[in-house]
């Protein structure tokens, strides 16, 4: 989720838990609920102390504890709060950094709040981190709140506060409602696992194996509602490592690719995904990219070329144009 939406969840979240009586637990909670992604101005430090990465050991629970806890102690001296029990703010910001844990878990990237005891994930694949209906909500809420401060009435507040709480915990009990339905239809099918969009109606039916040596995927959208729709798409490759000498196949193209291609961005290494390769003269351009996680023609990933007669590689990462015939359903 984006950082925006963190925060007016956590607003939320702590007027349902403290009423309106008590702004400054509010402003605490909705604090927490946003300071876990701060980890991304850590990454300098990632060469010395990996676990600082984003989404990292600052989110767990671990990680939101210590941050309540220094919290609790800083935060009645900042603007805007004023001195009240340590023990409650230290309780506001714990609800407000577990609420990022959970709202991070509800996408399809993954979390493992009991770090370091644990490896267990929290990911319910219910929703996607750049969703367009969070992003509209989100930016329609903050309109709304920022209208509001100064010029209406107290029980107008409260009453906007209420509908509000009334949208967000909609939506998401729509998007837990969809994802239940969609894992029950998929397991029907034979997939093992399911991929939202940004319809909570529409979903991606995905299988995969992932070996020492070889990696398998198969996908097939699925409409809530109608079933499975479209074909199915399926890859399966060797992981070969790369080497010089003659490439005869966009398989073989793909299989040569593989492991540099995921070196090249560990986020599409730890995340479904799914390649092709199309012949352009004397090279094959070469395509690994999320699945899930695209949309309008584009997808997350890596692109290059591989020589034809010598095997010579070249790979980028980032958001690909991806053209009809390696599309598939990225």
């Amino acid at each position: 989720m984006d950082l925006f939406t963190h925060v007016i969840f956590g607003y939320l979240l702590s007027f349902v838990l403290w009423g309106p009586a008590a702004p400054q637990y509010i402003a605490a909670g909705a604090l927490a609920a946003g300071l876990p992604d701060a980890d991304i101005l850590l990454f300098p430090l990632t060469r010395w102390f990996p676990r600082l990465h984003h989404r990292g050991i600052v989110h767990t629970v671990l990680g939101v504890t210590v941050i309540a806890a220094v919290g609790s102690l800083l935060v009645p001296y900042l603007p805007y709060f004023t001195h009240a029990s340590t023990l409650l703010y230290f309780v506001a910001m714990e609800v407000g950094g577990l609420s990022h844990l959970a709202l991070d878990g509800f996408t399809n990237y993954a979390v493992a709040p009991l770090e370091p005891f644990a490896r267990r994930t929290l990911k319910l694949d219910a929703d996607l981190a750049v969703n367009l209906v969070t992003i509209a909500l989100t930016a329609g809420t903050l309109v709304v709140l920022i209208a509001e401060h100064g010029t209406v009435a107290f029980n107008v507040w409260v009453s906007t506060a209420w509908i509000l709480v009334g949208i967000y915990g909609g939506y998401l009990l729509l998007r837990g409602v969809a994802r239940w339905r969609a894992g029950v239809a998929g397991r029907r099918e034979g997939y093992a696992a399911v991929l939202p969009s940004a319809s909570p109606w529409r979903w991606l039916l995905v299988d995969e194996s992932d070996g020492p040596e070889r990696y398998r995927i198969r996908y097939r959208e699925l409409s809530l509602g109608g079933g499975p729709s479209g074909p199915e798409h399926s890859l399966e490759v060797r992981k070969l490592p790369t080497a010089p000498g003659p490439v005869d196949s966009p398989l073989a193209a793909l299989e040569r690719t593989y492991r540099a291609a995921m070196a090249k961005n560990e986020w599409l290494a730890e995340n479904y995904h799914a390649g092709a390769a199309l012949e352009r003269g004397n090279v094959y351009e070469v395509f690994w990219f999320l699945i899930g996680a695209g949309g309008l023609r584009r997808a997350f990933g890596v692109r290059g070329e591989i020589d034809r007669a010598t095997g010579a590689i070249s790979l980028r990462s980032g958001l690909l144009r991806l053209p009809p015939e390696a599309r598939g359903v990225p």
